[in-house]
């Protein structure tokens, strides 16, 4: 038991010790999967909290950790507190978690819209706060997460951010302030890049090709695009320029866009999403 202690005593003092993680769904199974599957992590290591008895069995099945239906409990037995939860029930298990909260923990929250300000106001001593906002690509290690520091934290407590989501996303620090526009684009933009996918995928259809075949050429010409775009820091119009020859097929293709408004209903998405994101918690 002793060694237990000294353990997590010594995960304490480099910032980065045993992770809770309260709510184990699509983010928090990403998350968990990537500690594991990139060995930063141990299943010991790792504690998570669910709702019900039958979704704890489901991950400790999945995944081999422990998983409670007790929030406190992971509060009380981790240096890493993540809080993945929907954003309608934050003040909830915020105002059960709160007051157990300790100075020398690190709280990181990836629910859309709350402000480090109000999860700030539930806790009763100095702990740091990070804000993440993850998105769904983190499934499958392709992901991109945008973290901001709160009040109490540190350069020390960004680093354990970084470590805990850099094996399933890319990472960004900003300012908070950015956050909700990081949601609309960032955290939604996977839903429209899927439709995006599936919308080729029915013109592939549409003309002929087998939808499976359809769907493949979509996808991957939609990934390839992207890694362009990372890979070689063009701007995305200099691409697209390189692709769309004189009197060629994709400057026709290009004129049906721009007819149908996609560059503008694009923005205005991203306009929209933002909006939502400050409105999901009253702050």
């Amino acid at each position: 038991m002793r060694k237990k202690i000294n353990d997590r005593e010594a995960g304490s003092k480099k910032g980065y010790g045993t992770i809770g993680i309260i709510g184990a769904g699509k983010i928090g199974e990403a998350i968990i999967g990537g500690l594991l599957g990139e060995k930063v992590k141990k299943t010991s290591e790792i504690i998570s909290s669910v709702a019900s008895r039958e979704r704890a069995s489901y991950v400790e099945g999945k995944f081999g950790i422990s998983c409670v239906n007790d929030n406190l409990e992971v509060v009380k037995n981790s240096d890493v507190i993540i809080l993945a939860v929907k954003p309608q029930v934050v003040s909830q298990v915020l105002g059960e978690i709160g007051s157990s909260v300790r100075a020398g923990q690190l709280l990181i929250s990836v629910a859309a819209g709350v402000t480090i300000f109000y999860i700030e106001s539930f806790l009763k001593q100095k702990v740091p706060v990070i804000r993440a906002m993850p998105n769904l690509c983190c499934q499958v290690n392709a992901g991109m997460t945008v973290v901001s520091r709160g009040t109490h934290a540190a350069e020390k407590h960004v680093e354990v951010a970084r470590r805990i989501f850099e094996p399933v996303s890319r990472t960004l620090m900003l300012d908070e302030k950015y956050l909700d526009a990081v949601t609309g684009l960032s955290g939604s933009g996977p839903a429209y890049i899927y439709i995006a996918i599936e919308a080729l995928a029915e013109g592939g259809v549409k003309v002929g090709l087998p939808r499976e075949v359809a769907t493949l050429l979509a996808a991957q010409a939609t990934m390839g695009a992207a890694k362009m775009v990372l890979e070689t820091h063009e701007h995305p119009a200099r691409l697209k320029d390189m692709v769309t020859t004189p009197a060629g097929v994709t400057i026709d293709g290009i004129m049906e866009l721009e007819e149908g408004k996609f560059r503008v209903t694009l923005i205005k998405a991203v306009m929209k999403g933002t909006e939502r994101s400050k409105e999901l918690v009253k702050h």
